[in-house]
């Protein structure tokens, strides 16, 4: 399938989101589309698949102008969308996932499940996944569910797949298994549009590079002709001096300390400690325990035995209220259903862990409130036209930056980030290592749970690797590679 998008422009309300863009996917190729959150990659996509409709241009497929009038005619045509916030349904099972409203019945109305089921093994071989058809989608990991939106994009017979951040969420062994089947794809002549933040992948997978800027198109480029800075220069219209800024560590005095944490089923023996000032990293393959672990530190989810001591004293800490209480403040790497209330504005967002602050007497003080919440949003240079709109109407970056703002905002001692800058672009996620290193300067000890092993390497001062859901190996700054996290992380010594 040949596409081509000529002129394409888009606004929402005074909110200008594309202004002229070109893009071209051609047959069999695997089509990098970068940019900057708020670039406007994922409304051009959504353009295309008849989500939202353009203002102006014209696009054509094969030759021919057309346009979808919904994302379900895209796809019986052949253009299937696998967004960044996946689209399972938590309760139904995996094989209902895979077959809603494209369900097989008899002619009597019956069912057809033993079909259903052997069309889901068939898809699932095909990506080397072993999830049972019968588990509930909600106990499957966040990799395992993208695996689930690819297995029910093949399953469309589709001829152009535009996968949003597919890897955001998956293991490095997920990722080698997704560029296999990309591959094979790419082979029998289906077109990925594959939107990234992750430099490496786009330089591992794909053919063909478009680059979007603030509404417009920059340029089209040969993956082979370019490089990471050329890209980058052309993302942010500046040239990035170091992914990872440099820091001045002054590492303090232990300020919580992990003795022989256990829950059943998810992690057993952790004992750790972490001090002012420092950034842990904490690595790990997917389902290794990692999220289980500071969602039991911070009161989410109860412990079966050991103890967590902040500040030298043992501490029960039941419900992240008493987290916060502790000083303890916890960025998920699921933002849309923990870190976020998406109707609220931002300014209720990130005003929300903060209330009592704003509070006297039970009144909120709204001066206060909106020039801390305008400071934050500077601060973390939120791209939005207002505070008053919905956090649910920003870019996925954007929407990281709010859920890091509300934490920054109670003025933590101890600050977990779980997958801090998954799905952000590298402009922003630059930022982010500022903060956590102006944070750190100030003496709040920082965990950060990451897939990315650049990062982990990059930030972290100590790395610790989960594996199977028990502490693996220690690592420090000086001693830690990508083989040996690998080593640590998939059960070598």
């Amino acid at each position: 399938m040949h596409i081509k998008m000529s002129n394409i422009y888009k606004a929402f309300g005074a909110n200008q989101v594309l202004s002229g863009v070109d893009f071209e996917l051609l047959p069999g190729e695997v089509h990098a589309l970068m940019g900057e959150n708020g670039a406007g990659k994922s409304t051009l996509m959504n353009i295309l698949t008849g989500l939202h409709k353009r203002d102006e241009g014209r696009i054509e497929i094969d030759g021919q102008e057309r346009y979808f009038s919904n994302p379900k005619e895209a796809e019986q045509e052949g253009v299937t969308f696998i967004h960044q916030e996946l689209n399972v349904w938590p309760h139904m099972t995996v094989l209902e996932n895979l077959f809603i409203g494209k369900e097989l019945y008899s002619p009597l109305g019956i069912l057809k499940t033993k079909e259903m089921k052997e069309q889901a093994k068939k898809q699932f071989d095909r990506l080397a996944v072993t999830i049972p058809l019968e588990q509930e989608a909600s106990l499957c990991s966040v990799g395992e569910q993208q695996m689930i939106e690819i297995a029910k994009a093949l399953m469309t017979n589709a001829k152009v797949i535009i996968m949003d951040e597919p890897t955001a969420a998956l293991t490095d062994r997920e990722i080698e298994k997704l560029f296999e089947v990309i591959n094979g794809l790419r082979a029998q002549g289906v077109s990925i549009v594959y939107i990234s933040h992750r430099m490496e992948e786009i330089f591992t997978i794909c053919d063909r590079i478009t680059v979007m800027r603030d509404g417009k198109t920059v340029d089209t480029t040969p993956i082979l002709e370019t490089s990471f800075d050329d890209v980058v220069r052309k993302m942010v219209g500046r040239s990035l001096t170091d992914r990872f800024p440099s820091r001045q560590t002054k590492i303090g005095e232990t300020v919580l300390e992990l003795k022989s944490l256990t829950r059943k089923h998810a992690f057993h023996d952790i004992s750790f400690s972490v001090k002012s000032g420092e950034v842990v990293g904490v690595a790990g393959l997917m389902g290794a325990g990692r999220t289980e672990i500071m969602r039991a530190i911070f009161g989410l989810d109860a412990i079966d035995s050991g103890e967590v001591w902040v500040n030298n004293k043992p501490v029960k800490i039941k419900t992240p209220d008493e987290a916060v209480k502790y000083g303890i403040g916890f960025i998920t790497e699921d933002r849309k259903d923990e870190g976020l209330v998406l109707d609220f504005s931002i300014r209720e967002n990130i005003a929300l862990p903060n209330l009592k602050s704003f509070s006297t007497k039970g009144m909120i003080a709204e001066k206060s409130e909106r020039e801390f919440v305008e400071l934050l949003i500077k601060r973390l240079t939120i791209k939005t036209q207002s505070a008053e709109i919905s956090a649910g109407s920003l870019s996925g970056g954007n929407q990281q930056k709010v859920v890091i703002a509300k934490w920054i905002g109670i003025g933590p001692k101890i600050l977990i980030l779980d997958e801090p800058t998954r799905g952000v672009d590298v402009g922003a996620k630059r930022e982010i290592y500022q903060l956590m290193n102006e944070l750190t300067e100030r003496g709040v000890a920082i965990i950060m749970v990451s897939s990315e092993l650049p990062e982990v390497l990059g930030m972290s001062d100590r790395v610790l690797v989960i594996h199977e859901g028990k502490l693996a190996g220690e690592l420090s700054k000086e001693e830690a590679t990508q083989e040996k996290i690998m080593t640590y992380a998939t059960g070598g010594q």
